[in-house]
């Protein structure tokens, strides 16, 4: 029995009691080829004992490679689970967004197909059955669904995430079930409603970050149900990404814009609900939040990381809504569940596909944040593809924030660290080696350097206010002499409108891949690129 109570308490829909079987039972519902949906969204609310049991079975009995999967998953899921699995060789396509070292080097080695799709498109798309469209049933064979509690009725009350466990359901033929007592329940915190298909798709009339407009748990058909199954394993979820002088910064330089804003009336004094991504420098910005003047603070976003806990204890913020309670494993959710009381009331937890629908957030008014890859002089960004081919992560749900805030904004160091130049490799560029978000998507771009306000301005102007407050200094003059040759080039041509030249757009790239620095001696282009 768990501190949290038995199998017993959680399911109370008690014909289902009838079905318990332990991870090892499962493996017989496993055949090679299947397509899985599995709940979860980042390291938060995924199944851990039967993902964890088959990946023994397949290492006990050498069948790597030999049983292999098509994995559908709102995001990235922990790494004892799907990284485990692509160590294995067990992953055969993977949609739309991983973590893990493994996983990636799967992809990139291309052992894995991965395909890569903004969150929310993904999330209706798999509801619309167009991701298996080509099966003989047009559904997913399996689905393995982490839960908090079975409810009388049958439907579930999921954990620390939402993911796309309405549009599994929709499309499953079999569902395992893991109830997870080893930890207190969720009940209560969720806020779930099964989009349905066009036409009769519903309006999200969702006016407040803390609008509700569904149920506490999602609808479940108990005949498709063939296993449920106990777990005591709580989310290996992400290590807390420390603040570091550029992510200081950088946060700095959008708190002072804020500031600016709230003054000129273009924000309320409150600003508007609050999208942020993951990492040291998003931590940065909710940090500098929580010490900041603003008051009665409100957050609609996908991913909810430590740093808002210490905005809720500043008093600062009101309520937040996201798909995904990501803390980490230790200190936060630890601290969560210690203080339950404190943040349940106060936290709405939503699928995907509302999480982030292009409705709400519009509507909203969201202040979306985010982190690329790099970033070009016109403002395109690439979030996904290292050099435009080495797959990351995946593009994530920045995009449907970016296309739909009220205020677009990037961040990202002017430079990244190299082992072959002390500078780094600049983060400003000509032209984005891969282009997630174009020049129409974004409004503001930082960096520790400063901060770029791009409202209004043509291509040109927005080049060269990039380069003077974003790039690094190392490369500011550089970048500078590329857009004058482009420019006079272009204009002469009459085809100046955003000037590049395509013969040396990426010599900065070239020049890293084969001398290991984004310096060029100069912009001439000849056979060797640091002539």
């Amino acid at each position: 029995m768990s501190e949290y109570g038995t199998l017993q308490d959680r399911v109370q829909c008690k014909s289902l009691l009838d079905k318990v079987k332990t991870p090892e039972q499962c493996i017989e519902y496993f055949k090679d080829g299947m397509n899985l949906g599995w709940s979860g969204f980042t390291p938060a609310g995924y199944p851990k004992v039967v993902p964890i049991a088959l990946a023994e079975h397949v290492e006990k009995n050498n069948l790597q490679g030999k049983l292999k999967f098509n994995l559908f998953i709102g995001a990235s899921v922990g790494a004892e689970t799907e990284n485990r699995w692509a160590i294995n060789d067990m992953i055969d396509r993977r949609w739309p967004y991983q973590t893990g070292k493994d996983i990636a080097a799967g992809i990139n080695a291309g052992r894995i197909r991965m395909g890569d799709k903004h969150l929310s498109l993904f999330a209706q798309d798999l509801g619309y059955g167009f991701y298996t469209k080509d099966t003989e049933t047009g559904k997913l064979d399996l689905a393995i669904i982490e839960v908090s509690e079975i409810l009388e009725d049958g439907s579930l009350v999921p954990t620390s995430s939402c993911g796309v466990i309405p549009e599994i359901l929709m499309i499953c033929d079999k569902i395992i079930i893991e109830v997870n007592t080893g930890q207190p329940s969720f009940k209560g915190i969720h806020d779930l409603l099964t989009p349905l298909t066009p036409p009769n798709r519903q309006v999200l009339n969702i006016t407040r970050a803390d609008s509700r407009i569904g149920s506490i748990s999602i609808p479940c058909d108990p005949s498709k149900v063939v296993a449920v199954v106990e777990s005591k394993l709580r989310d290996q979820g992400r290590a807390f990404a420390e603040q570091d002088d550029t992510s200081e910064a950088i946060a700095n330089h959008i708190i002072d814009f804020f500031t600016h804003e709230v003054k000129a009336g273009r924000l309320p004094k409150n600003l508007l609900p609050i999208q942020s991504g993951v990492g040291s420098i998003a931590n940065a910005v909710i940090g500098g939040l929580a010490k900041g003047p603003f008051q009665n603070l409100t957050v609609y976003t996908e991913v909810l990381q430590d740093t808002m806990l210490d905005l809720f204890d500043s008093g600062k913020l009101d309520c937040a809504s996201s798909c995904s309670l990501s803390l980490s494993a230790d200190p936060g959710f630890p601290r969560f569940f210690a203080n339950m009381d404190k943040y349940f009331d106060k936290i709405t937890l939503r699928p995907l596909s509302i999480s982030n629908a292009p409705e709400p957030i519009r509507r909203l008014g969201c202040i979306a944040m985010n982190t690329p890859v790099e970033i070009d002089i016109y403002a395109h960004a690439n979030s996904t593809l290292v050099g435009g081919t080495r797959m990351i992560n995946g593009l994530g749900g920045s995009g449907d924030f970016l296309r739909n805030g009220y205020l677009k904004m990037m961040h990202t160091p002017s430079s990244r660290p190299s082992k072959t130049d002390p500078t780094g490799i600049s983060c400003v560029v000509p032209h984005c080696s891969h282009i997630d978000h174009t020049e129409h998507d974004l409004d503001c771009v930082i960096t520790e350097q400063g901060l770029a306000d791009l409202r209004g301005m043509a291509p040109k102007d927005r080049a060269r206010r990039i380069i003077e407050k974003c790039a690094h200094p190392d490369y500011k003059a550089q970048l500078t002499e590329y857009l004058n040759i482009a420019e006079a080039d272009c204009l002469k041509r009459k085809v100046g409108h955003e000037p590049q030249l395509w013969d040396r757009a990426f010599k900065m790239h070239l020049n890293l891949e084969k001398n290991g620095t984004m310096k060029l001696k100069n912009w001439d282009v000849k056979i060797d690129l640091c002539e």
